[in-house]
């Protein structure tokens, strides 16, 4: 066969394939209309190789905790499966995930003028909210230390959220646990944060946080947002049980990869993608950076942006290899650095990256000069050993 024709073969027994196991696989009339389907681009730059693509098939397949998986390079979906779960466009609980949203939602808030910006002190906004015998470090939380998890309050969150969920007033526990470090201290990852953000969110907006989320983001986005948990005040849970279906994520995650654009039309300020991908402190668990509600990371060289939730759901975004990647998973397992967790880092995010990077240089004819030297060429280091996180 003609290379051409070879291609067009490789790709569609790879879309059979995914349909023969139970999976959507790269079906049209599924499929984002914002986002062309690579088999179907008359233009497309260099995306990821089938062999790549069955690979990852093949090992994600293997993952039984794994729900669904989309690619997307230079906006065009490469693969996208469901292995089991909701279809790919049913909402479900995407956990800490949910936090990066949250941080949109602050920067659409200081877009708008209802919040001056990250320096601003917590307690200038939350009135009554702040008891009289607060703490008077108190005074000195901004909003960017509770983006950055810097506040210096005691988690909510490990072995602390069942007594916080518990209480009967979720902002004021949150805002009442000891300092445990100073105010722009070390990381200290707290839901209770991501809370107060969503109370200051309804404060200074008079709207719900489900409100803003449907008009500033799921309505530019195109895509629908239900309710999700409340506190007993009524508001709404900020950075954790937000309910997104893995299509949602991917317009989420292509509108930040293109500096808060999407379809052409700003939806995001590009200061507030710079401002929650700089790294700000770092996590104690991983060693990653962490900024407004995103991790970051590096993978073959290339800085990488990720949300993380409970179980295994993440939101990649690897803006230098114009890539992004949506993985949910069962809810019920702890996401923890164990076999599935590595699998998906390594297997499945790892050698993604790895495609990226081995197609970009082999379209740039790096790849074709190496070999005419006799260096190798797309099967050298990175083909050999993958990019791990």
């Amino acid at each position: 066969m003609a290379p051409g024709v070879v291609s067009r073969f490789l790709r569609y027994t790879i879309f059979a394939l995914a349909f023969a196991n139970g999976g959507c696989g790269l079906n049209k009339a599924l499929a984002l209309d914002a986002l062309p389907l690579a088999a179907d681009a008359s233009s497309v730059r260099p995306g990821l190789d089938e062999a790549t693509i069955a690979r990852v098939v093949r090992r994600a397949g293997e993952l039984p905790r794994l729900h669904s998986l989309i690619v997307a390079r230079h906006g065009t979906i490469h693969l996208e499966r469901r292995f089991r779960g909701p279809r790919l466009d049913v909402s479900v609980n995407v956990k800490s995930v949910a936090k990066v949203v949250i941080s949109a939602l602050v920067g659409l808030a200081i877009d708008r003028g209802l919040i001056e910006g990250p320096q601003q002190p917590i307690v200038s906004l939350l009135g009554e909210s702040v008891a009289d015998a607060a703490d008077p470090r108190l005074q000195e939380v901004t909003i960017g230390h509770l983006l950055s998890m810097q506040s210096g309050l005691e988690r909510t969150s490990g072995a602390n959220y069942g007594r916080w969920v518990n209480s009967k007033d979720w902002v004021g526990y949150a805002l009442s646990r000891p300092f445990v470090d100073e105010p722009g201290g070390r990381m200290l990852y707290s839901t209770g944060n991501s809370h107060i953000l969503s109370a200051v969110l309804t404060r200074v907006s008079g709207r719900s946080t489900l409100d803003l989320a449907r008009a500033w983001l799921a309505a530019p986005l195109g895509f629908d947002l239900p309710p999700w948990d409340r506190d007993p005040q009524g508001i709404y849970l900020g950075g954790n049980n937000m309910l997104l279906s893995p299509r949602a994520l991917l317009r989420f995650g292509e509108m930040y990869r293109n500096g808060g654009i999407f379809r052409g039309k700003r939806v995001l300020s590009e200061a507030w993608v710079r401002a929650s991908w700089t790294p700000h402190t770092e996590s104690f668990f991983s060693g990653d950076g962490y900024g407004y509600g995103w991790f970051i990371a590096k993978a073959c060289g290339h800085p990488v942006h990720y949300a993380r939730g409970y179980g295994g759901q993440f939101l990649y975004v690897v803006p230098s290899l114009s890539l992004t990647i949506v993985i949910t998973s069962q809810t019920t397992t702890r996401t923890r650095v164990d076999d599935y967790y590595t699998a998906l880092r390594s297997d499945v995010v790892g050698e993604l990256v790895a495609a990226a990077v081995r197609t970009d240089t082999a379209a740039s004819g790096v790849a074709e000069r190496q070999n005419k030297e006799g260096g190798g060429g797309t099967d050298g280091s990175v083909a050999a050993t993958g990019c791990g996180l």
